[in-house]
């Protein structure tokens, strides 16, 4: 099974047409595209339509979660109804079943949160913000186990825009790791017996990690993969165990695509 991936595409005004090009082939080579969020620069409407234009109509199924960036222009609501509207499901605290080549894929997505990795995470006590800083965290986990465990199909993917573990955040300054994922999605996924995690959100971080129960997560920010998607290949598990596939590396890179704001970066 080939699953193409790509999160943090921060499409705006000036992003129109730039992805079209590099996907033309995309069903050649895979049987699925999974977005990470953060597909818009600032979530408007506007920006939304871009990003539906730019990933309609493939020729293979499109699945996305929304990420921080998608919901700064507080209507994540509305940009997921557009981007349902040009055909790509979005997932939160839901789940999505694909057919591939005669096997089935199941796809669990959340947003996530954050909230940081075992020894150094926050708890959900103290002040009011603080409990539903944490809160947010431990719902959004919950929901993600919640779908990952209610498929039955051949290959199980978590879909995530924040990170579930620190392996994938290593070149990112330690001290912002609280912020960009949470042990909560590691523990979420290891219990489902997922066979593959993606997230974003960490452009400067690592490709590859793993969770403690063993279950391969990818970093598909689009900086870190440096092109217009990456695509992994996960062979079904033939028994009865909740052991994890263990997909290929990138097996292929496309057209290098980064699109990025006046002054050259972009926030996370």
């Amino acid at each position: 099974m080939r699953i193409a991936a790509v999160g943090d595409v921060h499409l705006g005004d000036e992003s129109r047409g730039l992805f079209r090009p590099a996907l033309a082939d995309l069903p050649e080579r895979a049987d699925v595209l999974l977005l990470a969020g953060d597909l818009t620069r600032c979530g408007t409407v506007e920006e939304a339509r871009i990003v539906g234009t730019e990933f309609a109509d493939l020729g293979v199924p499109v699945v996305a979660v929304l990420g921080n960036h998608d919901h700064h222009g507080d209507v994540p609501e509305q940009i997921a109804e557009i981007l349902c509207d040009h055909g790509i499901l979005v997932l939160e605290g839901t789940t999505a079943t694909i057919d591939a080549g005669g096997e089935s894929l199941g796809i669990a997505g959340t947003i996530g949160f954050g909230g940081g990795f075992a020894g150094h995470s926050g708890s959900a006590f103290g002040e009011r913000m603080m409990r539903e800083f944490i809160g947010r965290t431990a719902t959004l986990a919950d929901s993600l186990r919640s779908g990952l465990g209610s498929l039955h199909t051949d290959v199980k993917v978590a879909l995530t825009h924040y990170s579930p573990v620190p392996d994938t955040l290593r070149g990112e300054p330690r001290e912002i790791y609280p912020f960009l994922g949470s042990y909560l999605l590691a523990e979420a996924i290891d219990d489902a017996g997922t066979d593959l995690a993606l997230h974003g959100h960490a452009h400067a971080g690592t490709e590859h990690g793993e969770t403690p129960g063993g279950v391969p997560v990818r970093n598909v920010a689009q900086p870190v993969i440096r092109a217009a998607y990456a695509i992994y290949r996960v062979s079904p598990s033939r028994d009865d165990s909740t052991a994890p596939a263990t997909p290929a590396p990138a097996a292929e890179l496309r057209a290098m695509v980064q699109p990025t704001g006046p002054s050259g970066r972009q926030p996370k």
